[in-house]
């Protein structure tokens, strides 16, 4: 890869790194099912009208619109509401690659090999430990809730996979307009009108920043600049910068919020991406015949 082109692909490993801080910060302007609402409903407008006409069946964008907007980011936002740190998220969701090895194993045939079984194996103790290091100090609900999402994400990368889009953010844009009625009405329910009306009235520039990082800036720059490295770059050497996201989650999360890292989760860090790296970038087994192209891969910081 050319420098610059190194450069871009850290670049947007660190923005969605650091978009793990913001939703943080913003879920202290706005309930977690609206927060998630706003997000789609700003990420979708006005880009579904430049990105052209959706290049997927209809049924694969609200399939992954349920599962990774409603499902996924829904239970992520409430799980960091709910105490869950923003660092040890962005961490912790990367136990995503081993639920998609899986997933895809009892759905599409893959079988893996011995390397990434045994990087399963290690990111599974990644997360052993992380679960220990948070029970000790912190709600073991919200970790669950954020395992939750990681494995409702492994089901969209599957169901991706099966869609095969040709272009990641033209499928991100149109997957985006699928959750914003479902979460409005699932805020509505459970967090309420007058939560929600209380937040909407005191929006301000600040609340307004954090859903344009977390839209235009982690969405439509995000998935643009990556669908562009993509095309020209094989997965293999794209890809591993993916890695990179749960570095920049903590690290911001740590200077930005005075975030405490333990020894025990650095370690279950090292263990976790150590795992990640070997599920993601291992080769799988023959798998049986099969029609489906194979889609862009799904970025940690989605």
């Amino acid at each position: 890869m050319r420098p610059l082109h190194i450069a871009l692909a850290a670049l947007v490993a660190a923005v969605w790194g650091v978009n793990f801080v913001v939703i943080e910060v913003g879920l202290g302007h706005f309930p977690p099912l609206l927060f998630s609402a706003l997000r789609f409903l700003v990420a979708a407008l006005p880009a579904v009208f430049f990105v052209g006409r959706p290049k997927v069946a209809w049924k694969w964008i609200v399939g992954v619109g349920l599962v990774l907007g409603v499902a996924k980011f829904g239970l992520l936002f409430i799980g960091m509401d709910r105490g869950m740190p923003a660092g040890l998220s962005s961490l912790v969701l990367q136990v995503q690659a081993v639920f998609t090895a899986l997933i895809a194993a009892l759905a599409l045939g893959e079988r893996p090999g011995r390397v990434r079984v045994l990087g399963m194996a290690v990111a599974l103790a990644g997360i052993g430990v992380a679960a220990v290091d948070e029970g000790a100090s912190g709600p073991v609900l919200a970790f669950v809730l954020v395992i939750a999402a990681a494995a409702c994400w492994g089901v969209s990368n599957v169901l991706t996979r099966k869609a095969a889009p040709p272009d990641s953010l033209n499928f991100m844009v149109w997957v985006s307009t699928v959750p914003v009625l479902p979460l409005l009405g699932l805020s509505l329910l459970f967090e309420g009108w007058d939560r929600d009306a209380d937040a909407l009235a005191a929006l301000d520039w600040s609340g307004v920043g954090i859903i344009v990082y977390v839209a235009w800036i982690t969405t439509v720059f995000g998935f643009g600049a990556w669908g562009f490295l993509l095309r020209h770059y094989p997965a293999s050497s794209v890809a591993p910068f993916t890695l990179l996201v749960p570095v920049f989650g903590m690290s911001s999360a740590a200077l930005l919020l005075d975030e405490s890292v333990s020894p025990l989760r650095w370690c279950a860090a090292a263990l976790l991406v150590g795992g990640v790296a070997l599920t993601s970038l291992a080769g799988t087994r023959r798998p049986r015949p099969a029609t489906t192209e194979a889609a862009e891969p799904q970025p940690a910081g989605a």
